[in-house]
């Protein structure tokens, strides 16, 4: 167990992120996390993955990686959630069934990035080190359009096994 406090997402930096790679709920409405200490983990459920991303123009940034389901790589497809840091800051990129997609879409992440939504993406990703296990889930990308959109029960479903 780690003597660290807890700390919030929005106050997480890239040094934490580099000490401790994986991070797990605390609860609350603050979303507050504490390290993982022992690495690879048997469970990503309820933790984030904090790791560096290449963007579609191959710079990289460090990301909050949530969401990811190694035993259903279908449902990490549509519910993957990603922070990204840039000069200190998060951007939360919201998915397509999300109810602000149009304030935290790809094109707003775009922007906060300081670039073109082109150059940003396909974003990929890869969680192999943190994680005892091989699966699809781990290695892949986030795409600007997905190749497959749920229908809303398809969605309710698919999140309420």
């Amino acid at each position: 167990m780690t003597t660290m406090n807890h700390k919030t997402i929005g106050t997480l930096n890239e040094d934490d992120l580099q000490k401790h790679p994986v991070w797990k709920f605390k609860g609350g409405r603050d979303q507050f996390v504490e390290p993982v200490a022992k690495l690879p983990c048997k469970t990503l459920v309820g933790r984030v993955v904090g790791a560096k991303v290449s963007l579609a123009d191959a710079t990289t940034f460090w990301a909050l990686i949530g969401n990811v389901d190694p035993e259903r790589p279908e449902f990490s497809m549509h519910f993957l959630t990603l922070y990204l840091l840039n000069h200190g800051a998060w951007f939360h990129l919201a998915r397509y069934h999300d109810f602000d997609y149009s304030e935290r879409g790809p094109v707003q992440l775009a922007a906060f990035l300081e670039k073109s939504p082109n150059n940003v993406f396909p974003i990929s990703y890869d969680l192999r080190a943190v994680y005892v296990g091989e699966s699809a889930a781990l290695q892949g990308v986030v795409e600007m359009e997905p190749s497959e959109r749920l229908t809303r029960e398809e969605i309710i479903a698919m999140a309420v096994p």
